[in-house]
């Protein structure tokens, strides 16, 4: 009993030096913005229905061009040189979902979990230029209304995203998207988990408007736009969507300010 312990912790200490050598690696690749980062879309049809797997099967690279769009547009308001950020590629569909991490799970289970993801992503992109992955899992509306609440990391550059196989969501498809992308990037989540208001005022896309509300736009890591204190409305598409100051140091888009946090 006492060498499988041993053995077990080996392992473990092993998973934890490769893990950290790649998020080493991954922060690198991402950090400086001097050439276009390549990011792989994989579509994976999220459940059985004909009208699941040809919306998927349907899928162009055209489809995700507002992504792209998004990014050029943000990245020259922030001054950024480079003059496309990213590039968005998209590969076959995948007939095996990743992973899904267990509710409530401890830190062994969620550092397997990792690690079992990192697998599932080495065989999917393995052989494709992609440095960034974002796996969409899409859903069909009526049949699940509701889905998982969409994940992306910073260590891997994974993204995992739940969306809907409907043309009419694809402008909110992006949106969701894009977030998780700006978390492979090093962005934080800037809304309140318990009502998912946007917070103020690196949630807000212009906190310095007079009046304060409704706000114009909404930005990417609080995912809606502030109607008041109270209220916040998910935009229609990427058009009504700004990356906030906060969102933009934490990304390399700009540095941080002698007076910031």
């Amino acid at each position: 009993m006492r060498v499988w312990r041993w053995l077990r912790i080996a392992i473990l200490l092993v998973a934890l030096v490769v893990v950290a050598t790649g998020a080493l690696l991954d922060r690198w690749i991402t950090a400086d913005w001097d050439r276009t980062l390549i990011v792989g879309v994989f579509p994976i049809p999220a459940d059985d229905l004909p009208t699941t797997q040809n919306y998927v099967s349907g899928l162009t690279k055209a489809q995700f061009a507002s992504i792209e769009q998004f990014f050029q547009r943000e990245a020259k308001f922030f001054g950024l040189s480079h003059d496309r950020p990213i590039r968005i590629e998209l590969y076959p569909a995948q007939i095996e979902p990743p992973p899904a991490l267990p509710p409530r799970a401890g830190m062994v289970t969620t550092m397997w979990w990792s690690l079992r993801l990192r697998w599932y992503t080495w065989r999917a992109a393995s052989g494709k230029a992609a440095q960034i992955r974002i796996f969409a899992l899409f859903h069909d509306p009526v049949r699940t209304p509701s889905v998982p609440h969409s994940l992306g990391l910073q260590k891997g550059l994974i993204g995992v995203v739940y969306a809907f196989a409907d043309p009419q969501m694809a402008g909110a498809n992006n949106i969701v998207i894009a977030h998780e992308l700006m978390h492979t990037l090093g962005a934080s989540d800037k809304y309140a988990p318990a009502t998912n208001l946007p917070q103020f005022p690196g949630g807000y896309g212009d906190p310095e408007a007079q009046p304060r509300y409704p706000q114009r736009d909404a930005e990417i890591m609080a995912g809606r736009r502030a109607i008041s204190a109270t209220e916040a409305q998910m935009p229609p598409d990427l058009d009504a969507v700004v990356v906030g100051e906060q969102t933009a140091r934490e990304i390399g888009w700009t540095q941080p300010s002698s007076n910031s946090q």
